[in-house]
C-alpha cells in the first residue's frame, strides 16, 4: 500500500508526525512523505522536523510564499507529476492550509482516494481562508478522520455518508504527549528571566488582527495594559512584525516594555513556554487544542472558533478581538479560571495508531 503524505506549513508537522511513526508498525505500506515548501526556513520548518524526528521528506516541492491563488497553483502544478510517477493508493493530507486543498484536488482528479486529517471542523465564517480549504477538501475526500465530536455532526450536516468519517481524536494531542516531559526538561525559563505561572505568552497572526491597523492597535494597547501586571512574552509573526511597523504602532510597544518581542520558537520551547504561561492570548487554532491538555488558560481574540470542544472540554475562551473586550476577559479570568479536568473525548496520544488501523482495513477491503 502507497500512500503519499502531505505537509507543507508549520502547523501541519505537528500532525503528520505521529503518523509517520504510527506507519512502522505496518510494514506492507510505504509511505511517501512531500513538503510542499510553503514553509520552508529555519525556525518555521527545518527545526521543526528535527525536533519533531520527521523523516526526511522524500520530495520538497520548493514553492515558498505567494499570494493564495497562485501557491496552490503552483503546489498542483508540481505535485500533478508526482502522483503520476508513484501511482499511490491514498494521498493523506492535514489541517486546513494552501497545501491541503492543492494536493487533494490534484489527488481527487486523478482518481486518487483522498485522506483528510482533522476534517470536519467549521468556524461557518467564510471570510477565511483555512474555512474554504477545510470544507472543500472535505467534500472530495474518501476518507474522513475527526478530531472533535463536534467535526461528525458538521459533516453529517454537509452530507458525508456516515462510512467515510471516523471519530479518532487529535493528532496534534499526540505529538504533545510524546514531547511534553521532553520540553519541560529546557531551560527556557531562565533565558527570558520568567517564572512559572508569572508571565503571559502571545502570538498573533490572522489578516483579521493584523492587517487592520485600528484594530490591531487596540489589540496591542489592551495587551500594554495586561503587560503592567504580568510581562508578555510576544513570540511574533513576520507577517505580525511587518504590519507593527508599517502601521507606525511601535509606540504603543516603546510605552509598554512589559510587552517583549521574540522570534518565533522551536516546537519543545514553545511547549515549554505554554505549559508555564499564566495565560496564552492568541488567535492561532492548534494553540487552543494543546493548552486545553496542558491546562493552560487560553483567550482566544477571534470571533469564532473551529474548535468548539476547546471551550466545552477546555481552558480557552473565545474573546472579541477588541482592547475593551480582551481587558474584561483578563479580569475575569483572574476571578474564574477555567476548569482544568476536563478534557475532549479521545484526545489521549493515541489518535495516528487508530487512523493508520482505519486506513489498513479500508485497503484490504477494496
Amino acid at each position: 500500500m502507497k500512500i503519499i503524505n502531505i505537509c507543507g506549513a508549520r502547523p501541519n508537522f505537528m500532525k503528520i508526525a505521529p503518523l509517520m511513526a504510527a506507519y512502522k508498525s505496518y510494514p506492507q505500506i510505504q509511505p511517501i512523505l512531500v513538503h510542499t515548501g510553503q514553509h520552508y526556513d529555519e525556525k518555521m520548518s527545518d527545526l521543526f522536523f528535527r525536533q519533531l524526528k520527521i523523516p526526511a521528506p522524500d520530495l520538497n516541492l520548493e514553492v515558498g510564499s505567494a499570494s493564495h491563488a497562485v501557491q496552490t497553483a503552483r503546489i498542483m502544478e508540481k505535485f500533478e507529476p508526482i502522483v503520476l510517477e508513484h501511482k499511490p493508493d491514498y494521498v493523506l493530507v492535514v489541517g486546513d492550509v494552501n497545501s491541503t486543498i492543492a494536493c487533494a484536488l490534484v489527488a481527487s482528479k486523478l482518481g486518487v482516494r483522498v485522506i483528510h486529517v482533522k476534517a470536519g471542523l467549521r468556524s461557518f465564517d467564510r471570510t477565511m481562508p483555512e474555512e474554504i480549504n477545510r470544507i472543500l477538501t472535505d467534500s472530495i475526500s474518501d476518507l474522513l478522520f475527526v478530531s472533535e465530536r463536534s467535526g461528525i455532526e458538521n459533516l453529517r450536516r454537509e452530507g458525508v455518508p456516515e462510512d467515510r468519517m471516523f471519530f479518532v481524536g487529535n493528532v496534534m494531542i499526540d505529538t504533545l504527549m510524546s514531547h511534553i516531559e521532553t520540553a519541560r526538561t529546557l531551560d527556557v525559563l531562565t533565558a527570558y528571566r520568567l517564572e512559572p505561572r508569572g508571565f503571559g505568552l502571545v502570538t498573533m497572526h490572522r489578516p483579521a488582527n493584523v492587517d487592520a491597523p485600528e484594530k490591531f492597535r487596540s489589540i496591542l494597547q489592551a495587551l500594554g495594559q495586561i503587560s503592567q501586571t504580568i510581562p508578555l512574552l510576544f513570540a511574533i509573526h513576520p507577517r505580525t512584525r511587518k504590519n507593527i511597523e508599517t502601521f507606525g504602532l511601535g509606540d504603543i510597544l516603546t510605552r509598554y516594555p512589559g510587552i517583549r518581542l521574540v522570534e518565533p520558537f522551536g516546537y519543545l520551547e514553545f511547549l515549554n513556554l505554554m505549559s508555564n504561561a499564566a495565560v496564552v492570548l492568541t488567535d492561532s487554532g492548534g494553540m487552543q487544542e494543546e493548552t486545553t491538555i496542558l491546562g493552560t488558560p487560553c483567550l482566544t481574540l477571534r470571533e469564532n472558533t473551529e474548535r468548539p470542544a476547546t471551550i466545552s472540554h477546555g481552558t480557552n475562551r473565545l474573546v472579541m478581538p477588541d482592547g475593551a473586550a480582551i481587558l474584561k476577559a483578563w479580569q475575569e479570568l483572574q476571578n474564574s479560571p477555567p476548569c482544568t479536568s476536563l478534557k475532549p473525548d479521545l484526545w489521549d496520544g493515541r489518535a495516528a495508531g487508530r487512523i493508520v488501523k482505519y486506513i489498513v482495513e479500508h485497503f484490504e477491503k477494496r
